[in-house]
């Protein structure tokens, strides 16, 4: 896998230079006090690392359980067993931020409610059908932004106790409708989804960080971020996730998805 990787690098950075233009645009405006070295540095970083992901995104698909397990282990399941003995579903909150295909094909085996993964569909039917039937063959049920609230509607009025996984991070299909927030030094907008979730069901919301411990593995720990909606103003939720998702960023940048067009529109364009 780590040779594949490596070439991969190669062909993506050196060769075809995929979205480096994007990238290096995204890391000057989001870290302008660090040189230019620094920033070529952590360029240079975050394309070995999506080359990682690359591989092993394609491994996931393939991949026993005992093997994802090994790859994919969760520090503090604990903070997450505890809704499911009190009978409460949860959001789970994260980013493209290290290696989140794991979750989906994990996230159904590897804790106690019934997994939900929420996503977007691939634009190529046959291949989506394809990955979806991969990511759901251990208990994790996907399901994509045009049919999210149906399927949560159903799961809670029937009593099913799920862990609904959304990563927040990419851009809102509708900006009129986004939370707008100072994000790594600029003005974002974000996805009301988790929060809105959340308060009409009065489900407690969990953020999870993953750690990439080396190539190839990696641990994910669990930490409350709203155990109860109701008694917070609204949009605190979504603040909440925009400041811990800020800091694991500003800790480890190279793990975050910095050739995707983040910061298409700005709010005074709207």
């Amino acid at each position: 896998m780590r040779l594949l990787s490596d070439i991969l690098y190669f062909i993506a950075y050196r060769l075809v230079r995929y979205r480096v233009s994007v990238t290096r645009a995204n890391l000057a405006a989001c870290f302008p006090d660090r040189s230019e070295a620094e920033r070529r540095d952590l360029e240079r970083r975050y394309y070995r690392h999506m080359a990682d992901l690359l591989v092993e995104a394609v491994h996931g698909l393939f991949a026993s359980p005992a093997a994802i397990k090994r790859r994919y282990r969760f520090v503090n399941r604990q903070v997450v067993d505890r809704y499911y003995e009190q009978g409460r579903s949860i959001i789970l909150v994260a980013a493209h931020y290290n290696n989140w295909e794991y979750m989906v094909a994990s996230l159904g085996m590897q804790v106690l409610h019934h997994g939900v993964g929420v996503g977007k569909r691939l634009s190529d039917k046959v291949i989506g059908s394809f990955v979806s039937r991969r990511r759901t063959r251990f208990g994790t049920h996907v399901v994509y932004a045009d049919n999210v609230r149906p399927t949560v509607a159903f799961f809670e009025k029937n009593r099913v106790t799920c862990a609904y996984m959304m990563l927040a991070d990419q851009s809102p299909s509708d900006y009129h409708k986004a939370y707008w927030s100072t994000f790594l030094g600029r003005e974002t907008a974000f996805i009301y989804g988790p929060e809105y979730f959340a308060r009409k069901y009065n489900l407690p919301v969990v953020y999870y960080r993953v750690d990439k411990v080396r190539r190839g593995h990696y641990e994910v720990t669990f930490s409350p971020l709203c155990e109860r909606p109701a008694d917070v103003p609204q949009y605190a939720i979504v603040e909440a996730y925009v400041r811990r998702l800020e800091a694991d960023i500003v800790r480890r940048p190279e793990f975050w998805l910095w050739s995707h067009r983040r910061w298409k529109h700005r709010r005074d364009e709207l």
